[in-house]
């Protein structure tokens, strides 16, 4: 029997203390590896920034009508634009190297079963991320670009500035990327005790008109965007429930092993 007093090991950061100086140098050390994983990601997607705009452009360029194209209102943009979309794909694609830098930073000071739940986290966190991304592009701005065209008044000319496309598509992108986080996120909550998956459940109607309350500022103005990303949302809170429960239950069963 252990002596009272004693404290599980599982229960104690695995880092000792240490010196501000020496938190700031890994800091440091952290984010010079992170930029260097992004660098290194844009390098190769840079000599590709052009094919890479036209597939970025194509669900708007398959339904512009015959002769129609994309324009450029400044000077540097036809260069610029393209290494500004390379960029950021090689921060999406680094992702996970960055995400593991910022776990090896603050891994020491986690506790043992803190540990365990952070990875599976970070994992699930991108994944969803980029199933977030993966969604948007090839369901969501098919639907929104058909309606903008199909609404444009008759005499007028579809032509869209390149810089301006990539700004509304790479919002898009992060919406749906951040819309689904929402089960990392309720699980999160409910593992820290914030909230309840009861207290979640027993909300359902709220969070349904909630949904589509977010749904109608975030997406386009059309009807079809707006419940394209209402319905991914709402599924996601369900998950997001699911797993919760199922945390919940299996940190119960831990605790009751230990006791015995």
């Amino acid at each position: 029997m252990a002596e009272t007093g004693s404290t599980d090991s599982s229960d104690q950061p695995s880092g000792g203390e240490q010196p501000l100086l020496a938190h700031l140098i890994e800091l440091r050390s952290r984010l010079i590896r992170a930029l260097l994983g992004i660098f290194v990601a844009f390098l190769p997607l840079a000599f590709f920034a052009r094919h890479l705009y036209h597939w970025l452009a194509e669900p708007m360029l398959r339904l512009l009508p015959s002769g129609g194209t994309m324009i450029a209102t400044e000077v540097a943009a036809p260069f610029l634009v393209p290494f500004k979309l390379a960029a950021m794909v090689a921060l999406i694609v680094a992702l996970p190297w960055v995400l593991y830098q910022i776990w090896a930073f603050v891994a020491p000071g986690l506790y043992r079963n803190e540990r365990r739940l952070v990875v599976p986290l970070l994992v699930s966190s991108t994944l969803l991320f980029y199933l977030g991304v993966a969604f948007c592009y090839f369901l969501i701005l098919p639907a929104v670009f058909k309606f903008f065209v199909g609404v444009t008044p008759e005499g007028v000319s579809v032509m869209t500035d390149v810089g301006k496309y990539l700004d509304f598509v790479m919002k898009l992108f992060l919406v749906f990327g951040l819309t689904f986080e929402t089960p990392a996120a309720i699980v999160l909550l409910c593992w820290t005790g914030f909230v309840t998956p009861q207290q979640l459940a027993a909300r359902r109607d709220y969070v349904l008109v909630g949904v589509f309350f977010v749904a109608a500022i975030l997406a386009p103005p059309d009807v079809l965007s707006q419940i394209l990303l209402a319905i991914p949302m709402y599924l996601l809170f369900e998950l997001g429930i699911l797993g919760a429960r199922w945390l919940i239950k299996s940190k119960a069963e831990t605790a009751a092993i230990a006791e015995s």
